[in-house]
């Protein structure tokens, strides 16, 4: 299934190219906006929680060590739901192109995943930027980003492309889909530190298996330090468990989708 897509790299290429570009078509800053929006979301978390309203994280006496903290988990964040909430949707949203040309539909999920992963480059790479400017780059612990990340990414197309099959035949899929990621967010220690949840609570977290990511990159980026490896057990798992679902529900119902369109 994926040696085709090698066949299609200019295919794939010029379709995340295209959707780049279209999105700053007609607009005078074209793609420079793609830099300012991140760019003045980093500005806004840094004024508003470190200056205005003087946030602290417990055990940190870093200033911006809250804004960093929200960064950090907001910004990951939004690559896991960039993916996942693209995916549900890419056989519908293509449904015409499916019908008309003869190519591999791995495809149209790789294009979702590669313009995620190019705007999450750009933006994170505006974050290490703010990082190094405040003196707040945690050092060698920085490269814990990288197997964090891959976890992530795993987790986010295996899930991603799992939902997407089963919105083609149930669409009700994707729209509870939608209000499941509303929940999950706010069930996932993003914008509050786990510490300040009861110890009840605390425990149904480790049910949640992107929140042991974000408190990896949290960990690396805020403090320093390097994650707990051995709670990223669960979630490489359960990235492996969904990656395996959803290649199995792809190639069975591949031809059917067509047909459902």
């Amino acid at each position: 299934m994926l040696k085709p897509l090698w066949a299609y790299r200019g295919f794939i290429f010029g379709n995340v190219k295209r959707e780049f570009q279209s999105k700053y078509r007609n607009s005078l800053l074209g793609a420079s906006w793609t830099v300012l929006n991140p760019l003045a979301m980093i500005v806004v978390y840094t004024v508003i929680f470190s200056q205005i309203m003087r946030a602290r994280l417990p055990g940190v006496d870093s200033a911006f060590a809250y804004s960093i903290y929200l960064c950090a988990g907001t910004l990951t964040w939004s690559l896991f739901s960039e993916i996942t909430g693209r995916a549900q949707n890419t056989f519908l949203d293509n449904a015409n192109l499916l019908k008309k040309l003869s190519f591999p539909r791995l495809c149209l999920p790789v294009v979702v995943i590669a313009n995620a992963v190019l705007n999450f480059a750009i933006i994170f790479s505006l974050f290490t930027l703010f990082l190094l400017i405040s003196g707040n780059f945690p050092g060698v612990a920085y490269l814990a980003v990288v197997p964090l990340l891959a976890i992530l990414t795993a987790f986010s197309i295996g899930l991603g492309i799992t939902v997407g099959v089963l919105n083609v035949f149930f669409r009700d899929v994707g729209q509870f889909f939608g209000i499941l990621l509303q929940f999950w967010f706010w069930l996932t220690p993003i914008v509050y530190p786990a510490s300040i949840l009861p110890i009840k609570a605390q425990q149904l977290m480790g049910y949640n298996p992107i929140a042991p990511l974000m408190a990896g990159f949290q960990t690396a980026l805020v403090v320093g330090q390097w994650p707990q490896w051995d709670s990223l057990a669960y979630p490489s798992v359960f990235a492996l468990l969904l990656c395996l679902l959803g290649m199995k529900l792809f190639r069975k119902h591949a031809g059917d989708m067509v047909d459902e369109l």
